[in-house]
């Protein structure tokens, strides 16, 4: 692995086509980057029809020959593998991985919550491993169609350290594609960064009865149930050893309220009856807090309610 220190004209797999895969595959293979998209369903449709992206934004950018493909035998070795799979089916992984890796292959998770990155390191090797964060708000409306509500911004780190060479390469591929790359120096801090707005917006999206981000803003008692979780997660990092500011529950706030009426990734699968992503996104945060005696208590109700729920499904 000592050789995995730059990336150079990569070829690149994205493992994971909702709406994350397709939406940053389809800006890396507009921007000339040689990627090449795992379609586990919809390979007809995408092949004949390509991937759209639709922007409040901006123009709808639309990619009319992807590189698509049924198998990882297919694709063969890569120089860079993205997976954008929901935490919940990561065991999928131990059979799409292997035939995309080379020696110098590194992967780049862009999952929520936490746990992958250490999934994929005890799977693969942690020298192969970056993380990333997508502050993003995407909908997968149809088939190879995205829509691009705002943001977009990725913050990344090593897994094992402090940012590579390859950190930056890959920093400077996602720029150029348009899309605003930032290399942080603890992956682990940005993690807990994103969970105090997925934690609350996630979770009481469903527990409110699988509604979105505007009723929750809208609402007194959910809007002060959302601050109050934010406070106990940031108490956690902060105990953990990462510095958070207080300030970040408010912009928080006001980041969503550029979202407008939208419908969390984890709410549309509730309401879809698909798994959800409990563990990492509020399991394992939980079990952390506890674990070093922080009071959790917002945060345990929640996500005891978020159980209840997904079991009574059936």
């Amino acid at each position: 692995m000592k050789k995995i220190q730059q990336l150079t004209n990569p070829k690149i797999a994205i493992v994971g086509c909702g709406a994350v895969g397709l939406f940053y595959g389809a800006k890396l293979a507009s921007s000339g980057q040689d990627v090449r998209f795992l379609m586990r369903s919809d390979y007809d449709h995408v092949k004949r029809y390509g991937v759209t992206v639709e922007s409040l934004k901006d123009q709808k950018q639309h990619l009319a020959n992807p590189q698509v493909y049924k198998s990882p035998h297919e694709i063969g070795t890569c120089d860079l593998i993205v997976v954008a799979i929901k935490s919940t089916d990561n065991n999928a992984l131990e059979s799409l991985i292997p035939p995309l890796l080379k020696k110098e292959t590194v992967i780049l998770t862009l999952q929520n919550g936490l746990g992958n990155e250490e999934f994929i390191a005890e799977k693969f090797g942690a020298n192969r491993v970056v993380g990333g964060l997508c502050f993003v708000c995407l909908n997968r409306t149809s088939k190879g169609v995205v829509k691009h509500i705002a943001q977009g911004t990725i913050s990344s780190g090593e897994y094992s350290g402090l940012p590579l060479p390859r950190t930056h390469d890959i920093s400077l591929m996602f720029k150029n594609a348009g899309i605003p790359f930032l290399v942080s120096e603890s992956l682990l801090e940005q993690r807990w960064k994103k969970l105090v707005w997925n934690i609350p917006f996630n979770g009481l999206s469903i527990t409110a009865g699988g509604v979105n981000t505007a009723v929750i803003l809208e609402d007194e008692s959910l809007l002060s149930h959302a601050r109050e979780l934010m406070r106990e997660v940031i108490l956690v990092a902060n105990s953990l050893g990462f510095s958070l500011s207080d300030s970040l529950i408010e912009h928080n706030i006001r980041e969503t309220k550029t979202m407008g009426d939208y419908r969390p990734s984890s709410v549309i699968d509730f309401v879809e009856g698909k798994p959800l992503e409990i563990e990492a996104i509020w399991g394992l945060p939980l079990r952390a807090g506890q674990k070093i005696g922080v009071d959790v208590t917002k945060l345990e109700c929640l996500y005891d309610s978020i159980k209840g729920m997904a079991s009574s499904r059936g």
